[in-house]
Formats: C-alpha cells, sequence, structure tokens
C-alpha cells in the first residue's frame, strides 16, 4: 500500500510522534492506521524503558481542586525545557484531574488510573517519553479529603502547597498556603516540634554559650536558653513565623483574628530531594575525541 503524505499526516496528529517515525510506523504495518499507531504506542515503551534511568529532577507541580478535595502531583521531566512543552503540559495537567477525580492517595495507584483517553497514567507517560525524547516520571502525590477549609495554591508551577484550615475564610487558607510556599516551614505549631530537635538545639546553645554565662545559676542559664531555643521554635513553625501577608503579626496572631486554626499542611517542589548530575561538557567533548 502505498504511503501517502495525508497518511502520515494523520497519523502524526493522532499520535503526536515525529514524521519520520510515522511513516516508518505506516510502512512497518501495511498502512493501517490503527495497527501503526498501536506499533507507535509499543516502541514508546520501549523508548520510556530505555529512559528510565536518567535523572529526571525537572518538570512542574501541578494542583486539581473540587471544594474541600484537593490534591498535588509532582510530574518530573530531564529538562525545564521538556516542562514547558505542550505535551508535557496537557499529560500533568490530565495526571491532576485523575487523581482528584479518583480519589487515589498514592502514586501506584495514580499510575493505574485511566485517562479520558482510554490510557491509563502509566501508558500515557510512556507515549509522553516517546514525543518529547526525555525521561519523564509521575513523581509524588499528595492529597486532602476535608469539610475544613481547603487551599490548593501552586507558586510558578514549582511549589505547591494544600492547607487545611478549620474556621476563617478561603482566602485566609489561600493566604496560609502562599507563606508555606514562600516560607516553607518545617513544622506547622511548637506543640509539632520534635523532642529530640529541642534537645540538639539546647544543646548548641550551650556550648555557643562563655565559660562566664555558662557558670551563671541553672535556673538564669535554663531561661537564657530557653529564650533562644524558642526564637528558634519560631523561626522554624508556621505559627511562629511573620505572615508574609502582613509582617507586622505572626501567623498565630492572624490566624487568631481569623477566627481559624491551622490543622496542618503539605508542600511539595520540584525535584527536591534528587541528586542531580552535573555534566562536564568539556570532559565529554575530549573523551569523544579520543575515540
Amino acid at each position: 500500500m502505498e504511503i501517502t503524505a495525508q497518511l502520515v499526516k494523520e497519523l502524526r496528529e493522532r499520535t503526536g510522534a515525529g514524521m519520520m517515525e510515522c511513516k516508518k510506523a505506516l510502512t512497518e504495518n501495511n498502512g493501517d492506521i490503527d495497527t501503526a499507531a498501536e506499533w507507535l504506542r509499543k516502541q514508546g515503551l520501549a523508548k520510556a524503558d530505555k529512559k528510565a534511568s536518567r535523572v529526571a529532577a525537572e518538570g512542574r507541580i501541578v494542583m486539581a481542586q473540587d471544594g474541600g478535595k484537593a490534591v498535588l502531583v509532582e510530574v518530573n521531566s530531564e529538562t525545564d525545557f521538556v516542562a514547558k512543552d505542550s505535551n508535557f503540559l496537557t499529560f500533568s495537567d490530565a495526571v491532576a484531574a485523575a487523581a482528584l477525580a479518583s480519589g487515589v492517595t498514592d502514586v501506584e495507584a495514580l499510575k493505574a488510573v485511566k485517562l479520558p483517553s482510554g490510557e491509563t497514567v502509566e501508558e500515557a507517560r510512556a507515549a509522553v517519553v516517546a514525543k518529547v525524547g526525555e525521561n519523564v516520571q509521575v513523581r509524588r502525590m499528595v492529597a486532602i479529603a476535608s469539610a475544613n477549609n481547603v487551599a490548593a495554591y501552586v507558586h510558578g508551577g514549582r511549589i505547591g502547597v494544600l492547607v487545611e484550615v478549620k474556621g476563617g475564610d478561603a482566602d485566609f487558607a489561600k493566604g496560609v498556603a502562599m507563606h508555606v510556599a514562600a516560607m516553607n516551614p518545617p513544622y506547622n505549631k511548637a506543640a509539632d516540634v520534635p523532642a529530640d530537635f529541642l534537645a540538639k538545639e539546647k544543646e548548641i546553645e550551650l556550648a555557643k554559650m562563655s565559660e562566664k554565662d555558662r557558670a551563671k545559676p541553672a535556673e538564669i542559664l535554663e531561661k537564657i536558653i530557653g529564650g533562644k531555643v524558642a526564637k528558634i521554635v519560631n523561626e522554624n513553625t508556621l505559627y511562629g513565623q511573620p505572615y508574609v501577608l502582613n509582617t507586622d503579626q505572626s501567623v498565630e496572631a492572624a490566624a487568631k483574628a481569623a477566627g481559624a486554626d491551622v490543622l496542618g499542611f503539605q508542600r511539595l517542589a520540584v525535584g527536591e530531594g534528587i541528586e542531580k548530575v552535573v555534566e562536564d561538557y568539556a570532559a565529554e567533548v575530549a573523551k569523544a575525541m579520543q575515540v
């Protein structure tokens, strides 16, 4: 069967694969466009497997929300360039919507969820790998479902936050989410700070003191160290930090004024915890020249 330009165009529009790949797929499958599309998908899976070991530390955080139900999903790529590609953007948005609609709460379950196209998230991911030529991974997700005020906020596609607030209103909940995105507090309130963290900070503050200060009566020494540690606790808790939308008051004071209680938050940032490979291009070129 003759492989016409129109047939190649149709397959390309249908699959998003390159022109030469589409022509090869049609040639291999006697011009049958349905079989060729399936063949391309299988080829995409093979390519995805080969690229799976490559570091993907770029990407975006995507969110989906419906009232008190909200999710954040981290979808990674190898480069920021691909993170802005239309295929990647469409895929990541679809994944977030599927995560919300399905109610799943972990990534492994999310991979098996079917998209409106009929593909699972994992199958669609492999197809995106074939299109963009990079490793693409659905790495993490967090979800919340509550009758309280829930805010989902994404800053620049790089940082995402979910916040649950009892009382107050939607505007305050969003403000807290923006604060968490900006300030990244490790803990919510002073009561959430682990005892070993406090013990370590006391030890450090004591070591920093002069011998003269360490010789002071125990009760005075305890007050001095206690004050220093309290300041550190404020720096490391949401409630103790100055509120980014009104730095004249702490988040705790802002919550009290709003009649609200922040019950918890979750924060994702693109690529955190992934060890990025630093390429030495000069060394690579020199090595290639020796071959």
